[in-house]
């Protein structure tokens, strides 16, 4: 117990003082304040102006067909200010204020002989816009619709009569109910899913490097081997997790601090993480993490050089492609079977398994057969892991194969 904690702080000061480590982390951070604070960027370089993000309009109404009602348009936040005249206005005219910019398009109303109205829709160049925006059409024709009815002379109730008055709801066919923002649950699904990957990473870098140096010459003289692999798996895992608490800390924070209350309300509905969603959360990065991290331990001890951990570590970083897609995707369907196999498949279900608890439909069953799928998973995979870098630990030749990887681990049982 005392050589593991020996490893375990060895390599929490080693990662921990590592200036890429360093370095990385304060990118990420930098990134996440710059990321959040994009809309005060935003603002801070168009100015307070409310409308410098609107479509300015010029509409030429010079027959007074909507009697005055287009300003209304204003007020409607389709993210079009519009200006009306009630004179002519000619197309040299007009022409020349968008090319001064004092407008970005135009709309002149023109009556026609046989009664009827031409709507002339006037751009700079046709690659902006290729046809009259529907949500332009639409209003134009609401209020001409609500003008004429205005001259019927209904009553109150005739007028209420012709506006209809429904009350839309969704149901689903499933018996098993959904609930949880899909944006806060793919997103924390991509954070967890860079927790596990890059902190799992980190061990096979760690093993092979140290390799390189003699370090571990030293380390084997004086501990076990099994006690080297979990120690370091241990130690890269605390640190990562450091990191990435860190990191989602930052992310909070700046959010609160930076971002309109009313936006971050819609964006980041908080109300579904309890403290059971947290402990499952972090037990699922704890199984997830030792799963992989152990895989690269293996890969890791199977080459003597830095350049090598690529090509060896393709096999586990696809494996770890595949679960997170796996998740992801049957997240838009997460009442079907497959995604109910991807919570109980050992390399998918860290990235699933917390967030089928988020929504509301993982049974205790459930998430009692992933954990233990996923615990025997991890003792099968440490077992292999360790014969194998008990072997490999000292090879300092070329990268070791497939096939030897299988003759040593035979051997290792003899």
């Amino acid at each position: 117990m005392k050589d593991l904690k020996t490893v375990i702080a060895f390599t929490i000061k080693d990662m921990a003082k590592r200036k890429s480590f360093i370095i990385s982390t304060c990118i990420i951070l930098v990134l996440i304040v710059i990321g959040i604070n994009i809309p005060n960027i935003m603002k801070a370089i168009i100015g307070d102006n409310v409308n410098a993000g609107e479509t300015k309009i010029l509409m030429v109404d010079s027959t007074n067909l909507f009697e005055g009602t287009l300003q209304s348009i204003n007020q409607m936040e389709l993210g079009y200010n519009v200006q009306v005249a009630n004179n002519e206005v000619s197309f040299d005219d007009i022409k020349g204020r968008i090319e001064n910019k004092d407008i970005d398009q135009a709309m002149i109303i023109e009556p026609k002989e046989d009664g009827t109205y031409k709507l002339r829709y006037i751009v700079e160049n046709m690659t902006q816009v290729v046809s009259v925006p529907e949500d332009l059409i639409n209003v134009l024709n609401t209020l001409y619709t609500n003008l004429q009815i205005s001259k019927l002379g209904l009553t109150p109730e005739q007028m209420a009569s012709l506006s209809p008055n429904f009350e839309f709801t969704i149901e689903q066919t499933e018996e098993q109910e959904v609930s949880g923002n899909l944006f806060v649950i793919m997103m924390l699904s991509i954070v967890l899913f860079y927790a596990i990957y890059f902190c799992a990473y980190q061990v096979s870098s760690s093993i092979t490097t140290e390799k390189t140096s003699k370090i571990m010459e030293t380390l084997v003289t004086s501990t076990s081997p099994r006690t080297i692999v979990l120690g370091k798996t241990i130690g890269i895992g605390i640190v990562g997790l450091i990191q990435i608490c860190v990191i989602v800390g930052v992310a909070l924070i700046s959010a609160k601090v930076f971002l309109d209350p009313e936006l971050l309300d819609a964006v980041l509905d908080m109300s579904m993480m309890t403290p059971y969603l947290g402990i499952m959360t972090i037990v699922y990065f704890i199984l997830g993490y030792f799963a992989y991290a152990l895989l690269y331990a293996l890969t890791g001890s199977t080459v003597s050089k830095p350049e090598d951990i690529q090509s060896a570590n393709t096999p586990v970083a696809i494996l770890a492609v595949v679960g997170f897609y796996l998740s992801y995707f049957t997240m838009m369907n997460p009442t079907s079977e497959l995604n109910q196999f991807a919570a109980i498949f050992p390399i998918s279900s860290p990235f699933c398994m917390p967030f089928r608890i988020m929504m509301g439909i993982a049974s205790t069953s459930e998430i009692i057969l992933s954990i233990v799928v996923l615990v025997i998973t991890i003792l099968i995979i440490t077992q292999v892991a360790i014969k194998i870098y008990s072997n490999a630990i000292l090879n300092y030749g070329t990268k070791m194969t497939f096939k030897d990887i299988v003759k040593v681990y035979r051997d290792k049982n003899n």
